[in-house]
């Protein structure tokens, strides 16, 4: 970080005034981003997918939990991998904090990851995360909606991750897929994101892009760990039972 310019509080005050400008022209586009995010048209699914959760077979329909809008994190934890995607728990740490306020908006939050319904648990264990996590079994669930790849997709080149052909060779990635339900029952896919996309449901980024050393990171999140490997054992909320 550069050494800052030292300056009186006027000075500071018109400097800051100047900046207010440039982040009220941001926040007047991000609220029409989010407006035409919102008026993406919708996908019908055609599929019924059933999932693995802790207490045996759910269908898609069950992780809306009654409500009329569902998310769903799509977390890297492969079959047989003892792996944990740090990014993908640093974006998990933030969720049951929320889901007091977006279940009560009517948004339901479910987790899916490819691995095994005990390696989940387990790991949800280990994490402290209250949400609802499932695999999908045998479903297509991660490949239709684009976040794992099957070794032929990988060898062949035809893999596409983030609506662009997959530069590298990797199984499962992440991202946040949401799907709306009809009082008919019928289930629409609305939005997909990956990669830096993903950026907008993590509030810890919000916090750091506030002060002067930012995100403080030599290489994309350099810094992020799982919150049981920080210095001193993360948070005593993070192991709350």
């Amino acid at each position: 970080m550069n050494a800052p310019k030292i300056v009186s509080r006027e000075e500071w005050t018109e400097a800051r005034k100047a900046l207010l400008v440039q982040e009220k022209e941001l926040t007047r586009a991000r609220d029409r981003l989010a407006e035409a995010r919102r008026a993406l048209p919708w996908v019908r699914l055609d599929k019924d997918y059933v999932f693995d959760g802790q207490n045996g077979k759910v269908s898609l329909a069950d992780l809306f939990d009654g409500r009329s809008q569902l998310l769903v994190q799509h977390v890297m934890l492969s079959p047989g991998s003892e792996d944990i995607c740090t990014g993908c728990a640093f974006g998990a740490d933030h969720v049951d904090a929320a889901r007091q306020h977006f279940e009560n908006a009517d948004l339901s939050y479910a987790a899916v990851s490819r691995a095994e319904p005990n390696h989940i648990a387990a790991v949800a264990r280990r994490m402290g995360w209250k949400f609802n996590w499932v695999s999908p079994g045998g479903s297509s669930f991660n490949y239709d909606f684009g976040v794992s790849f099957t070794p032929e997709e990988l060898e062949n080149g035809t893999a596409r991750y983030n609506y662009a052909p997959l530069t590298f060779k990797m199984e499962d990635l992440h991202g946040y897929s949401v799907f709306t339900k009809n009082e008919a029952g019928e289930i629409f896919h609305t939005y997909s994101t990956y990669a830096r996309g993903t950026e907008n449901a993590n509030s810890t980024f919000a916090f750091l892009d506030m002060v002067p050393k930012g995100r403080n990171e030599d290489g994309i999140m350099s810094w992020v760990r799982l919150h049981d490997e920080y210095e001193g054992g993360g948070s005593a909320c993070c192991h709350a039972a």
